[in-house]
């Protein structure tokens, strides 16, 4: 189960990334970061480059998950996976889900780094401790199969349930497949932890 939900997630995610390119509209750097995202979608990348540049050697954590974005998929540059994960990993340290989320995959796939279903793991939990559907989505499958943390079906229910009560619908019929394969007590602890995690706002889950 974990590769076809992983596969569906990364198209989602990883795949999408330069045109789902986050703004925080009530920054300062949000004009200058939209006029970088119109680059990247009109394939002016030198404009993007210098736009985001400027403002992720200023600490900008959205230009910085840019110009991941930038060298993960090379646009205007040589297509490097190292200094897309150096990007990445700045704007981690400003708790940028997305980015988070970004070297979960980068980890899991082994991409400019050394693959580590640990560590994958745990980016995977920071983004969706911040609500991320797909980030929980990708937890799910984790726990569903064994990946980067013991086989867990009750967690991997919770995660499914949390992530398909934000919206995502694909987690709605993995989390009954997984239930097919739990006890009545397992889904009743599962759907405990549901309620703890939302009322902790999926902190420490």
């Amino acid at each position: 189960m974990f590769c076809a939900s992983y596969q569906q997630y990364r198209m989602k995610g990883l795949l999408v990334l330069p045109v789902v390119l986050i703004l925080l509209l009530g920054s300062p750097a949000a004009a200058n970061l939209s006029k970088g995202s119109e680059a990247v979608e009109s394939r002016n990348d030198a404009t993007s480059l210098k736009e985001w540049g400027v403002l992720a050697e200023q600490g900008d954590a959205d230009a910085q998950f840019n110009m991941g974005v930038v060298y993960l998929q090379g646009l205007g540059v040589t297509q490097d996976y190292q200094a897309a994960f150096n990007w990445f990993k700045k704007s981690t340290e400003q708790k940028h889900a997305i980015a988070q989320f970004t070297l979960g995959v980068m980890y899991l796939q082994g991409l400019g780094v050394t693959q580590d279903y640990k560590a994958a793991f745990n980016w995977f939990k920071k983004a969706a401790e911040q609500g991320g559907s797909e980030a929980q989505a990708v937890l799910s499958s984790m726990y569903e199969d064994g990946i980067g943390i013991l086989q867990d079906y009750t967690r991997a229910h919770m995660w499914w349930n949390i992530a398909a009560s934000l919206g995502n619908e694909a987690a709605v019929g993995n989390r009954d497949k997984v239930e097919k394969m739990m006890t009545p007590s397992q889904i009743e602890k599962a759907q405990e932890l549901t309620r703890e995690c939302v009322a902790k706002n999926y902190k420490n889950c």
